[in-house]
């Protein structure tokens, strides 16, 4: 009794399979399932839940006098930090620098830096060479010279 319903368990499987084969085969699985077509609205037509959000590479980090800042990571393990408006496009740097502070494992004090604006002006960049693994607490503050306004602070997870 016991051979019967191992026999009945590996041809119903063998059955299963063999439709799940076929149905792959005639373009109905799920590989071929047809995707929603993505709507976007033209850029006058003011339908907001229709326009596609713009993407802010790195971690968003919401501003707190509006817009946003874009930090990651480089390629060469340096530092960047991009400024974006409201609706997430780029705007020049509108501070003179930002210093950055995290903790690390292999040292008992914190690692620094200065991000300096770049060329183009679009961004701050920093020189130094950033350890991985890139998941620490890091403290930014953006410092804007000759000015009586407090500067901006931020304390950020980042995880990349």
């Amino acid at each position: 009794m016991k051979q019967n319903n191992l026999l009945m368990r590996t041809v119903l499987v063998a059955a299963l399979l063999g439709a799940a084969v076929s149905l792959l085969a005639e373009g109905g699985g799920p590989a071929a399932a047809p995707k929603p077509a993505a709507d976007k609205a033209a850029p006058g037509s003011g339908d907001a839940s229709q326009v596609e959000e713009a993407k802010i590479p790195g971690l968003t980090i919401p501003r707190a006098k509006g817009g946003f800042l874009g930090l990651v990571v480089t390629e060469t393990n340096n530092f960047k930090l991009s400024f974006y408006d409201e609706n997430k496009k780029p705007l020049p740097v509108d501070v003179a620098r930002a210093n950055l502070r995290w903790p690390v494992h292999y040292s008992t004090f914190d690692e620094r830096t200065v991000l300096t604006p770049t060329d183009d002006g679009l961004a701050l960049t920093s020189n130094k060479f950033v350890r991985p693994p890139f998941t620490f607490r890091l403290f930014m503050t953006l410092v804007v010279d000759g000015s009586d306004q407090p500067p901006e602070s931020y304390v950020i997870d980042y995880h990349q």
